[in-house]
Formats: structure tokens, sequence, C-alpha cells
């Protein structure tokens, strides 16, 4: 069974401030919210790593951590203590895929995460063990803002073809780019820009809900 689309609202933010007033936005309207971390060695960015401001908002919101770091498996228990429920990981830095899912689901949820270059034959655990994978559909992860690579679109199909698990995008997903990878087979859509650089963040919301919907 295919989970129910839904809608994620992504942050990435260097600093608690700019994190918060998205959350306080979020909470409104969302039920899970998309937390980007990175440590500065995964990519040449780095944001906001300390998990225990984030415990107010994990009783409204569902947590999502996206980990582009090396060694993901490092920050799940931690920010498991600060109620994040989902943990991403990017394969491109992680020492034992295998090591990584059974140990975070101790703590809930566990999905593999793929850069935009990555492909899915890298892999190397069998899909039927994960809670969802995450497809990055720009060029490479670390910021907000990138253009969606329609050529992405074939790494979904591929990975919906061998599993009903949830397929989450992130990158450029607006209004324009939600149905084409919602019919690439796409359940989870992951989006921070469309939303938070528009005076109306609800709104954006709404509109890829309908799309959704349609």
């Amino acid at each position: 069974m295919i989970d129910k689309a839904e809608i994620l609202p992504g942050i990435l933010e260097q600093s608690w401030d700019e994190i918060e007033k998205k959350l306080q936005l979020a909470q409104t309207f969302a039920q899970t919210v998309h937390i980007d971390i990175i440590d500065g060695v995964f990519v040449n960015n780095k944001t906001f790593l300390e998990p225990s401001p984030f415990t107010p908002y994990a009783t409204n919101l569902q947590l999502e951590l996206h980990m582009m770091v090396r060694n993901p498996i490092e920050y799940v228990e931690p920010f498991a203590k600060a109620g994040f429920t989902r943990f991403l990981g990017h394969i491109e830095m992680m020492e034992d895929q295998q090591k990584f899912v059974s140990y975070t689901k101790q703590f809930g949820e566990a999905g593999l995460a793929l850069d935009g270059p990555t492909e899915i034959s890298d892999i190397k655990v069998p899909l039927s063990s994960l809670d969802c994978v995450l497809v990055y559909t720009s060029h490479q992860v670390g910021f907000s803002g990138p253009a969606f690579l329609p050529e992405r679109l074939e790494k979904i199909k591929r990975i919906r073809e061998e599993t009903k698990k949830p397929i989450e995008v992130d990158g450029g997903i607006t209004d324009t780019t939600l149905p084409l990878a919602k019919d690439a087979g796409a359940t989870r859509f992951t989006t921070t820009s469309f939303l938070f650089s528009h005076s109306d963040p609800k709104q954006q919301y709404i509109k890829l809900e309908n799309l959704l919907n349609s």
C-alpha cells in the first residue's frame, strides 16, 4: 500500500531564530516539517546543529531530519531525544548503510537519501528494509532554492517499480514541478523556497495540497 501523499515544509537555516520563525508558521498549516542539517563537510555550507531547541515543537509537529552530514548515524540519537521521529541519512558519506538503518529504527523511521548525481545502485540494502527513500531532484544538496532537474524523474520511476514504500522528493518542488514528481511515483514533497520566499506560505502550501488532490 503506497502512503497518502503529503507536502512537507522544508527548513534549511544557519540560525535558530530563522528556524523558529518558520516552525511557528509551519505549525499553523502542516503536520510534518522537514529539517535540513549540514555539517560543513558534506557540502560547503553549515546549518544550525543543536537539537534541543526543537523539543517544544515536537508536541504539535512530526519532525523529520534530513542529514547532509558525514556519518549521519551520530546525529540520530541526539535529535531523537529532542523529539524527531523520522531520519533520512545521505548514503554518500555513510560508513555502513545496514548499520544505519538497523540502529535508526530504534528511534523512529529510517530512510536513505540520494544526492542528485547518486545512482540507485549505490543503495546497498534492500528497499524493503527502509521506511522511505529521499531523492534529491536538483543538482546537489546543501542550499535552498535550486532548480528542479527533470532527469531526476527517472530515478523516482525506477525506485517506484521496486517498492511501494514512501518516496520523498526534495529540490525545486513548486506548483509546476510537483505534478511531474507525483506522476513519476513520489508521495512526499519537501518544499522550501516555494513556501517561505512567499509573503503567504500557508497559501502556497494549500496550492500544493490542491494539486495533490486534483
